[in-house]
């Protein structure tokens, strides 16, 4: 069984740091870091979790998306492991979605973000993976990403008029989209 992890928050000044690639995908820390994050990001409801959240300023992140009360649209797919990994293309078109953050606690934002983006990535096995991610995963791909760059989602606002807390947030518009689907 892995270790939850406890999540940093906002005003801790390792989430503002640049994240350290990773030289040996090998070394026992960095699989037993991958199996804590993929735990921790399970346990809070979560879609994504970077590194950096949890106090380790490496250049690695986990997409998890699935339904959950966070997120109860999103769309099932395996947690995955991406190591030192690149935005190498993206489309035109900016989509703006709400987001939150495990780090920003009661909080969700409009966040302006490529629609789909064309991405490389290592996995935990050691293998370079390319593909093209659209929509939700692409969403979450750009925020984990950021937190490797010391940027979190309110940094992206375009206004503070499009931030909300997460009470207004389950209540304005998770109960909305349910009503008409």
């Amino acid at each position: 069984m892995s270790e939850i992890l406890e999540i940093i928050q906002l005003g801790n000044p390792i989430l503002r740091q640049q994240a350290k690639p990773i030289d040996n995908l090998a070394d026992e820390c960095i699989q037993t870091l991958i199996d804590e994050l993929i735990a921790t990001v399970a346990k809070a409801n979560g879609v994504g979790i970077a590194s950096p959240q949890v106090a380790e300023s490496y250049r690695l992140f986990i997409v998890a998306s699935r339904p959950n009360p966070r997120y109860p649209n999103a769309p099932t797919m395996e947690p995955t492991a991406m190591i030192n990994p690149r935005i190498i293309g993206h489309s035109t078109e900016v989509v703006k979605g709400w987001e939150g953050c495990l780090s920003v606690p009661g909080i969700r934002g409009l966040v302006p973000r490529y629609q789909a983006i064309e991405v490389e990535y290592t996995s935990r096995d050691g293998k370079l993976h390319r593909q093209e991610l659209t929509d939700f995963v692409a969403r979450i791909f750009q925020h984990e990403y950021d937190h490797l760059d010391g940027i979190v989602f309110i940094d992206r606002v375009e206004s503070t008029q499009e931030l909300m807390t997460e009470q207004e947030y389950q209540q304005r518009i998770v109960q909305q989209q349910n009503k008409t689907l």
